[in-house]
């Protein structure tokens, strides 16, 4: 199927195009996981543990939850409640 045929069927949903696609090499781009080591003091894990507890999520997912909104914050240039009421983190 040519570009163009498969924009029209895409654009006017006469039928569904998943079969048309071959997901198995599908990617999403700047997704891929990359691996590293963080080292933090125990307080510091006891805390995320605590916290992952509380809202029933993994110690790995409030990590990476807070730091990606962090990095949106500063991104945006909005600084985050924390920053604003004791002027570091």
């Amino acid at each position: 199927m040519k570009a163009k045929e498969f924009d029209t069927k895409f654009d006017e949903a006469a039928e569904d195009i998943i079969d048309d696609l071959d997901i198995t090499t599908a990617r999403r781009v700047n997704q891929e996981a990359k691996r590293i080591n963080v080292d933090f003091p125990a307080w510091v894990v006891e805390s995320l543990d605590r916290e992952a507890a509380r809202i029933g999520v993994t110690r790995q997912s409030i990590i990476k939850v807070w730091l990606v909104e962090r990095l949106r914050a500063e991104a945006a240039n909005k600084p985050l409640k924390s920053d604003t009421a004791s002027g570091t983190l």
